[in-house]
C-alpha cells in the first residue's frame, strides 16, 4: 500500500521507467522491461539476464491479452534471434507468475521457484474452493465486514484464476542459503514473508546486485495481508524479520532492482523506512481503538480512510488484520468473541 516519499532518501540510479513494453539495461547483461497491470498500481517490472545460451526471465506480468502482445513484441523486436533459457518465479501472485505457464510450455523452459510459492499458485489455481469457499465467507464475516461487503470481496478472488495460466508439473526447487548462477553470476537465494509465504530474492555478493521482487521497493510498502487460510497468521512480523535479515545478507549501497516502481541503492535505509511505516500503522491502530471493542472491519477505515474498490478493499481488509495479529502476538491488544465477531481493545 502507498506510503509517503523519504525525505532523506538518495536519488534513484534510474529517473524514469522504461514505457510499457519497452527494455532498458540497468546492469552488465541485464535488461529492465516493464508491463501493465489494470490495478491502481499499474505495472510490474520483469527483468531479463543475459546467458550463454539465452536470457532468463525474473517474472512474467499477468495472463490478458495486452501482457501477451507485449511479450510478442519484444521477443520479435528486443530479443530478436535470441531465445528465453529459464523462468525465474520470485513468489505465487498473477502479477508476478501470471504468463509462467503460456511462456514455460511455449519454449519448454524451466521453472525456477520456492516450494512454498509453487504449491501455494497450484492450490490457488486447481483448488475449486481455494478462491471463495464458504470459509472465505466466514473469515470476513468473524472480523465484522456485512454480507454483502464480504461476497463482494470474496468474489474478487475469481479474478486470480482469469490472470494464471497455470505451473508446470515440474519444477527447479529454490531454496534459502543455496545459490543459483544466471548470465555467469552467483546468487544467493534469501527467501522472506509477509507479502507472500516464502517470495525468493537474489542476491549477487561480487556485483553488490540485489533482485529484491516485492520485499523492498521504492516509495511503498508491499501489501502484508493476513489470507482467510491462515487466520491466526503474522505476516507483519514474518515480514518485519525478513527486513532485519535483509539488513544482515546484503550491502547497504547495493542496486537494488524490485518488482515495482524504480531501482534504488538504499536497501538497509529503505528497510528501516518500511519497518517504521508499519510501527507507525500499528500505533495508528491502538491511538484510535477508544474504549469501545471495535472488528478489523470497523478498524480500517482508520489504516485506509480513503473510498476503496473491491480489489483495494480486500488489501486494506486484509492489511489491517495483519497489524491485528501482530499487536495481538505481541500482547498490545485483547480480543474476545460476541455473537460470531472478533472485537478488539488495547491491552
Amino acid at each position: 500500500m502507498a506510503m509517503p516519499a523519504p525525505g532523506a532518501a538518495p536519488a534513484p540510479p534510474f529517473a524514469e521507467p522504461p514505457a510499457f513494453g519497452e527494455v532498458t539495461p540497468v546492469a552488465d547483461g541485464i535488461l529492465w522491461l516493464r508491463l501493465p497491470l489494470p490495478y491502481q498500481l499499474d505495472h510490474v517490472n520483469i527483468f531479463l539476464i543475459e546467458e550463454a545460451d539465452g536470457w532468463a526471465v525474473v517474472d512474467t506480468g499477468i495472463s490478458d491479452d495486452i501482457t501477451r502482445a507485449i511479450w510478442d513484441a519484444v521477443l520479435a523486436g528486443p530479443l530478436r534471434g535470441n531465445r528465453l533459457s529459464r523462468l525465474v518465479i520470485t513468489h505465487h501472485h498473477p502479477d508476478h507468475m501470471g504468463l509462467a505457464g503460456w511462456l514455460a510450455d511455449r519454449f519448454d523452459l524451466p521453472v525456477h521457484m520456492t516450494q512454498t510459492e509453487y504449491l501455494m499458485g497450484k492450490y490457488l489455481g486447481t483448488s475449486p474452493g481455494a478462491i471463495s469457499g464458504a470459509f472465505q465467507h466466514r473469515h470476513y464475516a468473524r472480523h465484522g465486514a456485512p454480507p454483502e461487503q464480504a461476497h463482494i470481496v470474496v468474489q474478487r478472488g475469481h479474478n486470480y484464476l482469469g490472470r494464471i495460466t497455470g505451473l508446470p508439473d515440474t519444477i527447479q526447487t529454490m531454496e534459502a542459503g543455496r545459490s543459483l548462477t544466471l548470465g555467469g553470476r552467483r546468487f544467493t537465494i534469501l527467501t522472506g514473508g509477509g507479502h507472500s509465504p516464502a517470495q525468493a530474492m537474489l542476491y549477487c555478493a561480487d556485483q553488490s546486485l540485489f533482485l529484491a521482487a516485492d520485499q523492498i521497493i521504492e516509495r511503498i510498502s508491499p501489501n502484508v495481508s493476513v489470507l482467510a487460510m491462515e487466520p491466526n497468521a503474522n505476516p507483519l512480523g514474518a515480514f518485519i524479520a525478513s527486513l532485519g535479515r535483509i539488513k544482515g545478507q546484503v550491502a547497504p549501497d547495493a542496486l537494488t532492482l524490485s518488482g515495482h516502481r524504480l531501482p534504488l541503492i538504499n536497501p538497509h535505509q529503505r528497510a528501516d523506512e518500511l519497518i517504521a511505516h508499519h510501527i507507525a500503522r500499528c500505533g495508528q491502530l491502538l491511538q484510535g481503538l477508544g474504549s469501545e471493542a471495535c472488528s478489523v472491519a470497523e478498524l480500517t477505515p482508520l489504516l485506509f480512510p480513503r473510498a476503496l474498490d473491491p480489489h483495494q478493499l480486500s488489501f486494506a481488509f486484509s492489511e489491517t488484520l495483519a497489524h491485528v495479529n501482530y499487536l495481538l502476538d505481541l500482547g498490545e491488544l485483547l480480543a474476545t468473541e460476541t455473537d460470531g465477531v472478533l472485537r478488539l481493545r488495547a491491552a
